[in-house]
């Protein structure tokens, strides 16, 4: 039986590159689409072709790195709230920073939903990062008192994305759908 190989660790100019090539496509992917230059990333970035491709041999490697990167930001962000706010205050905070990241996503989607094999396990990861994060802000806020009790997080997850779809910097729409989650409370 073979052992696994440990992880490497990256060298802490590569982790600079990586991260630089990260904040730089996701700003590029914002402005231009997914499908922008590499060239217009690189320069962004501030780094050469063969770093980009040294890290990102795919495009769909560096789609898949934003994606993850922009989740892990968004979901992180619910302890930080929950931490420093009223439970249904953080609920509500949070529900717009969720809001804030499908709506700069527009880009992404036609991406994700293209058949690539490499964007199959996005989905999951998707869930397995946000169900938790809202979950835990659900269960606060309803333990408080503030909202219903029986909110799923998969459920207001898939309800704001489809209000956002159609204009994500419109906030009534949510604000609508938490004044929803309160009624029963």
């Amino acid at each position: 039986m073979q052992t696994p190989e440990p992880a490497r660790r990256v060298r802490a100019d590569a982790q600079r590159n990586i991260d630089a090539l990260i904040v730089a496509a996701r700003e590029v992917f914002a402005a231009s689409g997914v499908d922008a230059p590499v060239r217009e990333i690189t320069s962004r970035a501030g780094v050469g072709l063969a770093t980009f491709y040294r890290h990102f041999p795919e495009r769909s490697d560096l789609v898949t790195a934003v994606f993850r990167h922009e989740v892990d930001a968004c979901a992180d962000t619910a302890a930080t709230l929950a931490a420093a706010h009223e439970p249904l205050e953080a609920l509500v905070r949070w529900l717009r920073r969720f809001t804030e990241f499908v709506g700069t996503k527009r880009g992404l989607a036609a991406a994700l939903h293209s058949g690539n094999p490499a964007f199959e396990p996005l989905p999951a990861y998707f869930r397995q990062r946000f169900e938790p994060a809202l979950g835990s802000l659900l269960a606060a806020a309803a333990a408080a008192g503030e909202i219903r009790k029986d909110v799923e997080p998969l459920e207001l997850l898939h309800a704001v994305s489809r209000l956002c779809a159609g204009d994500p910097g419109d906030d009534r729409m949510v604000a609508l759908l938490i004044d929803g989650l309160r009624f029963g409370a």
